[in-house]
């Protein structure tokens, strides 16, 4: 099976997620750096999350999770 774009967006945005999780707060640059991706690409992956509510940002370019509960 071919995997698409969208395909890998998903699961790097799900990596996102649980490396934030794990981690606590992290900031942009440790997701930019973490998985070698732009910092617009990053911001972008950390603003699906936001919008999802699994992440907010008290600080602006820090992240942590949510209360919200995620089953996978």
């Amino acid at each position: 099976m071919k995997t698409t774009t969208t395909d890998r967006m998903l699961t790097r945005v799900k990596d996102v997620y649980l490396y934030v999780r794990e981690n606590g707060t992290v900031t942009t640059q440790n997701v930019v750096d973490e998985f070698d991706i732009t910092s617009r690409t990053a911001q972008r992956d950390l603003n699906v999350l936001k919008y999802n509510d699994l992440v907010t940002s008290p600080v602006r370019g820090k992240w942590t999770t949510t209360s919200k509960e995620v089953i996978y």
